[in-house]
């Protein structure tokens, strides 16, 4: 785009100022007072000046995280190397996105999409604790008439839609989901059904450990795997078979490793694993890679380090997550063409 970013802010500053506590500033006020005709080119723009040149989509698999922190977000010098959004994982296979999870993470990588110019998102989810459902009304595509929005889930306990428009509703937020742009669609299934959101990519599931219920996923696209295990408690002595179904040969596992086993002697119940238990089923389940993922809010940069440094002392292939980092896997030769 050819507008600059000076022309950005003066055409935001054109904008009637919003009422206090609006949110979002410019947006939504444009939204509710249609004074800004061209939102889709705002959004854009402010990609743009928050992230930077975006990179050209191709036949990569890849894999952004935007939020790696459990429980709430934080923030500190003592966290700015790892980062405090809570979850949110882009997964693009080629042309297609995904996000997993709408924890605050969501609004940076919202701002990505934007920049990407996908006109199709997939939105999947994991369970509906705070932390993972905290930043949805701030994800920038929902605002966009030319975008279609899918929201997966398959917890079973509440469907898609209900869950939706719970979130967004008085008295815990100012506006219901209907205020939204986008082209917006609910899709529930049954954990451990075999999603096909597009004909190359596969999404396999199961349930999780934890308390209210949680899915796991499994994204296949181009001979690659990638599995996101979050949240679920181990069982201390047994590896878990739905992770291992999930996590078999995969070229990435983002696992929940929100304690040690030494914290775990206090944490019994709060339906979280470690480190420790990630590297004992990436082992077990031949997985290349493990993202230690949902850290504690407490932990910081400097704790999270020397973590990855015993992770990494027995499992090579182990590293603490960090918000903003990319995983990008080139597809198997032919892969394209076999799915």
């Amino acid at each position: 785009m050819d507008t600059s970013t000076a022309d950005f802010r003066r055409k935001v500053e054109l904008v009637p100022k919003p009422p206090a506590g609006g949110m979002e500033g410019p947006v939504l006020h444009a939204l509710k007072t249609n004074t800004v005709p061209d939102l889709t080119e705002i959004l854009r723009r402010k990609a743009a000046i928050e992230l930077g040149k975006d990179t050209t989509s191709d036949n990569a698999f890849r894999v952004k995280l935007w939020g790696t922190r459990g429980s709430i977000p934080v923030c500190g010098r003592e966290f700015r190397r790892h980062g405090g959004n809570t979850p949110c994982v882009e997964m693009r296979c080629g042309d297609h996105t995904m996000i997993f999870d709408a924890g605050s993470g969501i609004r940076p990588a919202g701002l990505s999409v934007m920049q990407s110019g996908a006109k199709d998102v997939h939105l999947f989810f994991t369970h509906f604790h705070y932390d993972h459902v905290l930043g949805l009304p701030f994800f920038s595509p929902l605002w966009v008439p030319s975008i279609n929005v899918q929201v997966w889930s398959g917890l079973g306990t509440i469907s898609t839609h209900e869950m939706l428009h719970e979130l967004m509703r008085a008295p815990w937020f100012p506006v219901s989901i209907s205020i939204c742009q986008a082209t917006l669609a609910t899709r529930d299934f049954k954990s451990g059904d075999v999603l096909k959101p597009w004909p190359d990519v596969t999404i396999r599931t199961a349930n999780l450990n934890h308390p209210g219920g949680c899915v796991g996923y499994r994204v296949e696209f181009g001979g690659r795997a990638v599995a996101l295990i979050s949240d679920t408690e181990h069982v201390e002595g047994e590896l878990d078979k739905n992770i291992l179904g999930l996590i078999d040969k995969a070229d990435l596992v983002i696992y929940d490793a929100t304690y040690t086993e030494a914290e775990m002697v206090k944490k019994r119940g709060w339906g979280h694993s470690t480190w420790q238990e990630g590297v004992k089923l990436c082992k077990a389940a031949g997985a290349k890679k493990l993202a230690l993922f949902h850290h504690d809010p407490f932990r910081t940069d400097a704790a999270l380090d020397a973590l990855q440094a015993e992770a990494k002392a027995v499992f090579p292939g182990a590293f603490a997550a960090r918000d903003g980092q990319t995983i990008t896997m080139k597809i198997r030769q032919g892969a394209a063409k076999r799915a």
